[in-house]
């Protein structure tokens, strides 16, 4: 209730006290003592309390005549609620503030001041400060946050500042928390991988601010290995700082190499700009800027990439590399490489050599759920056939690669059917011969089962699991030589074909161990013309005619499969052996089939050579969809699979009784058959295969092909076995292959730091192709990426196949073999020096077909590395010194020579 009374010259300090008084209450009966608030400041109204609407029943004369009711019959009780009406003041904080100490919260009074000691924090809205003591003024808004400082007067427990993604540690910070202005000594922000520092750095807006002798690094250390110096820098928080004339420092030592001014974009994302080149110099192609380009953004969803190469023997090369992607959608990547490659010629008639070569590279890929159902992608990479050979960019296994290919492809899927279109590209750049296939079309029916109920309750009968299928396939071909092209060459060479399958299948029941499957299958091939060999007496060699028209072929067969598995486990092994079981299991499989002979009239016999050798040969050979195989077929077809596993016990595992399961032998076996019915060469050849992973570290895969009958002189096939008549045998192997490949690595060292990857989430998912782009560059530049964390690494991988052949004048047969191996590697020289290397060995040339080295030191923020090829078509040395960050990736010191050995 209002007294009539003015208020005194202390009532807003009296009302302080009051709001303090009741805060303090509150804090002392709050659950959580370590965290407090500061309440909005509240000045109550002159008369809070309104009066009752009821008149004085009491007379203001001596006298009392009779009284009367005050309340009528007619009246009602209304009744009244005390509100307290609160008119907020103008210095009111527009959120409420909360702080917290470890040690004291002290609170002056008088002077509207809380000073929190050891660990304060204060944090209001998305602004946090943090220091070892922090006073608030209340009156000023202003808070100010000092660092401790040790015996040796070095600062410790500094202030550090969060606002948003915004850090900053300072050894004194004075914040308004009203206007959200500071003034900061001795400031360290970070913005992405960029460190900056400031003697005095003041905040005069939500992100913008000023430095006053400040550093620009990416160096992490207190005392940065290397900087940009400037007097003045303005800073606009997550896009960019501008800065007065500035020069760089190295190890605090001035550089007398100044610049106007400086302007360094600290914002994420993509943003357009200048892509620097690099020198390099070259005996054949001349001096030259490597990589030079811009880098355009259009938009969130495209953007275009172009990078260029000139030397100054009038060689170039340019690289366009558009990106679109639609997030959810779809998303894409081409390349498109045009180069003039103008060398110094070994002709001693011509002073050079100019050729020009192209090559294109697409990849697009459609997300599964935009259209389910449907799918489509692309990889193309096609191009001159001499392109790789005289590829210049840098990766020297590029010049090795002989073969191109490419696919694009669509699937649709509905109900029970899938179609399915594609084109298909390959090309030799040895031969140069380039094959088209456009389109392969494919259509094919699930298995359906006409007997089959609708609706049917208990077991099925065994006609009900009588199913069908259908198979399709379309194919169109095309095949030239890139120095013979001409449309009427393509139309002469155009081939096509189609094939059809329609099997029917019968599922029954399991009898026992054994699983019995009997089936029936026609099949149905479309051929567009046949190739036939005659023997030219007069010339006295092979002529070859090709009919053009349409031609079918047909085949039937009938099956019946019976397969089953084999159980074998070994534990007999001592109490110390690391193993404790080894298990085998054996899959055989067993099938009667029957097969007439429909194309009996496809094959012919030719003469081959003078002394009158005669090979038989189909008419379809060489076609699209290879020719059914001649002859009746009615006999066993047999195949073997094993897979050894074993159990050891775990050192480090101690789930499931500390033991592992391991396995030893993925997969071996062979697989084979024996025709009854056949007068001559019964017995089929025999495939043999193996593949494992041997305790996880060594992949092996290897198959071959073994003909079980002897030959004669000119390596034709005799009805004889092998094993029969003298020296046993079990046959010749006509074909095989074998691939190995390890690698090994040491521990990492102990406290090695963990590399976090830095994730923009504001940048959609690398694509397929952008991933493989930035390892491709990690190949080239291996020295750059090199982990001194892991001591060595090894990777070991050898490869050998090999086929038996018609020599080109059918006089007999020939093993074509192709054998190669690759070896890298790196090792720690010191914990700072890294070495390492690249090798491939062809040893069908008996030569090392390409050998990279590269040295390594690592400089903490900043790198140097070596890189050399010494031996290939391109043989290269290049130094460079550069920082560490990707965003400093091009100020660079670089030299580069480089020689072509073609």
């Amino acid at each position: 209730m209002s007294d009539g009374r003015k208020n005194s010259p202390n009532s807003s300090s009296l009302r302080f006290l009051c709001v303090f008084l009741i805060s303090i209450t509150t804090i002392f009966y709050s659950n959580d003592a370590s965290s407090q608030k500061i309440y909005k400041p509240l000045t109550p109204r002159a008369d809070t309390l309104p009066k009752p609407a009821v008149r004085d029943t009491l007379p203001v004369s001596d006298t009392l005549p009779p009284a009367k009711d005050s309340v009528n019959a007619t009246d009602s009780l209304v009744p009244v609620t005390d509100t307290l009406n609160v008119q907020l003041s103008k210095d009111t904080l527009d959120a409420p503030i909360d702080y917290a100490a470890s040690d004291s919260i002290v609170f002056l009074v008088p002077e509207k001041k809380i000073i929190l000691y050891s660990q304060g924090s204060v944090k209001k809205g998305d602004t946090e400060l943090t220091s070892d003591s922090i006073e608030i003024d209340q009156e000023t808004k202003i808070v100010t946050a000092r660092s401790r400082r040790d015996s040796t007067g070095y600062p410790v427990a500094k202030p550090k500042m969060t606002q948003g993604e915004t850090t900053m540690e300072s050894d004194e910070i004075q914040y308004n928390t009203k206007t959200q202005k500071g003034l900061t000594k001795n400031t360290l922000t970070q913005q992405g991988e960029i460190f900056i520092q400031g003697e005095k750095v003041k905040k005069v807006g939500q992100n913008d601010f000023f430095a006053y002798r400040g550093e620009f690094t990416t160096c992490n250390l207190d005392t940065p290995h290397f900087a940009f110096v400037t007097k003045k820098m303005k800073l606009v928080n997550k896009k960019l700082a501008v800065s007065g004339p500035i020069h760089p420092e190295f190890e605090g030592v001035p550089i007398p190499v100044y610049l106007p001014f400086g302007i360094f974009p600290i914002s994420q994302g993509r943003h357009s700009g200048f892509l620097p080149p690099q020198f390099t110099a070259n005996e054949q192609f001349g001096l030259g800027l490597q990589n030079m380009g811009y880098y355009k953004v259009f938009n969130d969803n495209f953007d275009i990439e172009a990078r260029g190469d000139i030397y100054t023997y009038g060689g170039w090369t340019l690289n366009l590399t558009p990106t679109y992607r639609v997030r959810y959608r779809y998303n894409g990547r081409m390349l498109l490489t045009v180069q003039r490659t103008r060398m110094i010629s070994e002709d001693p008639k011509q002073d050079f050599t100019d050729q020009r070569t192209f090559r294109i590279n697409w990849s697009h890929t459609v997300d599964g759920k935009a259209r389910p159902g449907q799918s489509f992608s692309a990889n193309v990479n096609a191009g001159s056939t001499k392109f790789n050979r005289l590829y210049q960019g840098g990766d020297p296994r590029v010049n090795y690669q002989n073969m191109m290919t490419s696919s694009i492809s669509y699937s649709k899927t509905w109900d029970a059917f899938n179609l399915t279109a594609s084109a298909n590209h390959s090309q030799n750049n040895n031969t140069r011969e380039v094959r088209v296939t456009l389109p392969n079309v494919g259509f094919t029916a699930n298995t359906f089962y006409p007997f089959q109920r609708q609706d049917y309750a208990g077991t099925p009968k065994w006609y009900e699991k009588l199913g069908i299928g259908l198979n399709s396939s379309f194919a169109n071909q095309i095949n030239f030589y890139d120095s013979l092209f001409s449309f009427s060459r393509i139309l002469d060479t155009l081939e096509w074909g189609a094939q059809h399958n329609i099997p029917i299948q019968l599922s029954l029941p399991p009898v026992g161990p054994l699983q019995i499957a009997p089936g029936i299958s026609y099949s149905n091939k479309w051929f567009s013309q046949q190739f036939i060999r005659t023997w030219n007496d007069a010339e006295q060699k092979v002529d070859t005619t090709i009919n053009k028209g349409f031609y079918t072929q047909h085949d039937v067969s009938f099956s019946l499969s019976l397969s089953t598995a084999l159980f074998g486990k070994i534990e007999k092994f001592g109490k110390n052996s690391p193993i404790r079981a080894i298990r085998h299991v054996i899959r055989p499989t067993v099938a009667l089939s029957y097969k007439p002979d429909l194309t009996a009239g496809d094959f012919y016999k030719t003469r081959l050579n003078k002394e009158g050798r005669e090979v038989r040969f189909s008419k379809y050979e060489g076609s699209i969809f290879s020719p059914f195989g001649g002859g009746t077929f009615g006999g066993i077809s047999f195949g073997l699979d094993n897979n050894i596993e074993a159990k050891v016990r775990s050192k480090k595992d101690t789930a499931e009784g500390g033991l592992k399961k391991i396995r030893l032998i993925d997969g071996f076996g062979f697989n084979g058959s024996y025709n009854l019915m056949a007068d001559s060469f019964a017995l089929s050849n025999i495939s043999l295969y193996v593949r494992s992973t041997l305790f996880d570290k060594v992949n092996l895969t290897a198959g071959a092909t073994v003909d079980p009958y002897k030959t004669d002189r000119f390596g034709d096939r005799v009805d004889t076995l092998a094993w029969k008549g003298g020296k046993f045998s079990l046959g010749q192997i006509t074909s095989g292959n074998i691939a190995i490949s390890t690698s090994f690595q040491s521990k990492k060292k102990e406290n090695a730091p963990e590399e976090e990857d830095v994730i923009d989430e504001n940048m959609p998912p690398l694509t397929m192709e952008e991933q493989m782009s930035q390892v491709e560059y990690a190949r080239q530049n291996p020295s750059e990426f090199a982990d001194f964390n892991i001591p060595w690494s090894v990777n070991i991988s050898y490869s050998l196949s090999f086929y038996r052949r018609f020599k080109r004048d059918y006089t007999g047969f020939e093993t074509e073999i192709n054998s190669n191996a690759s070896i890298g590697g790196d090792f720690n020289l010191t914990p700072r020096w890294k070495m390492g290397l690249n090798s491939y060995y062809d040893f069908k040339t008996s030569k090392i077909q390409m050998l990279t080295m590269f040295i390594s030191r690592e400089m903490h923020c900043w790198q140097m590395s070596i890189n050399v090829t010494p031996v290939g078509i391109y043989r290269s040395f290049n130094i460079t010194i550069s920082p560490k960050s990707g965003i400093l990736r091009d100020l660079r010191i670089n030299r580069t020579r480089s020689f072509y050995g073609g």
